[in-house]
């Protein structure tokens, strides 16, 4: 499936004691026709009235604490399959709900950021979330600096530009500023224009995936950040590189994602092995 042209893998293991292992998603990815972005891997339900218990696996094999566009593969997927449109799912972020809208369109509840240096989290302390001390560049004239940085069930950084987002070298920068050490569990690095206050470009380098079509959670957190710093509204339009996703950040603290999502083709896949078969074009 993709979610905005992000490719995301939705594996059913409901029904099997086995899991996707690091080795068997690095082997699916290795594949050129099975390359992905996040496999969003589906295990019994362990809570009562959930639907799933959803594993979030990145193409280097990492685990993901949260992916708003693979949420919504998950939700049109298990629509299709039931004909039920509302599912409320466990993930290790927390419990997150998703809705299937008549036109099509997908709600995802992404749950609430969480803002506070130790909670993201950071290296070191930071009273102010909102801009912290980190750059790429010259120290008297950087490239990229002073982001603001939140948690979406996983850690964001968001680079504020004046400018064109396609006119930084985020293949190159995306990589280092993932690895920075003021980051003990790694970032998602996004560089994001305001347009207006309801309107933002945005491109994401994303932690254990590299350069995105789309990233669900980073759209959810350049809109915190961004009402935060006042510098947007707290419902805006995000575009990225794959389409637009409207982000809102309610008055409950919950931050909801609504975009779509399309399924390209099915088949199995062995979990152990990641060896897979391709059985059906959508």
């Amino acid at each position: 499936m993709n979610g905005l042209g992000n490719q995301i893998i939705v594996a059913d293991l409901r029904g099997r004691a086995g899991r996707i292992t690091p080795e068997a998603a690095i082997a699916i990815n290795a594949t050129p026709g099975t390359r992905f972005d996040q496999i969003m891997a589906l295990h019994d339900p362990r809570i009562p009235g959930t639907a799933a218990l959803v594993d979030i696996i990145n193409s280097d094999g990492s685990r993901a604490q949260a992916c708003g566009n693979g949420m919504r593969c998950v939700v049109q997927a298990l629509s299709a399959q039931t004909g039920t449109t509302s599912f409320v799912f466990e993930t290790v972020a927390g419990l997150l709900t998703g809705d299937e809208h008549p036109d099509g369109s997908i709600t995802v509840d992404m749950g609430t950021p969480k803002l506070a240096w130790y909670e993201i989290p950071l290296a070191e302390e930071f009273a102010d979330t909102r801009k912290i001390e980190l750059q790429i560049g010259p120290i008297d004239a950087p490239v990229l600096h002073s982001p603001s940085v939140a948690s979406m069930g996983n850690p964001h950084a968001t680079f504020w530009v004046h400018t064109d987002v396609w006119g930084f070298a985020l293949d190159r920068f995306g990589p280092m500023l993932e690895n920075h050490p003021i980051f003990p569990e790694r970032c998602n690095i996004s560089i994001a224009q305001v347009l207006a206050p309801d309107r933002i470009v945005l491109r994401t380098w994303e932690r254990g995936a590299g350069l995105t079509e789309a990233c669900g959670t980073a759209a959810c957190a350049v809109v915190v950040n961004g009402a935060r710093t006042r510098r947007t509204a707290r419902k805006a339009t995000v575009t990225l590189p794959g389409g637009d996703l409207v982000i809102e950040w309610r008055g409950d603290d919950h931050v909801v994602l609504t975009g779509p999502a399309q399924t390209e083709w099915a088949g199995t896949l062995d979990p152990a092995t990641g060896a897979w078969t391709r059985s059906e074009a959508a």
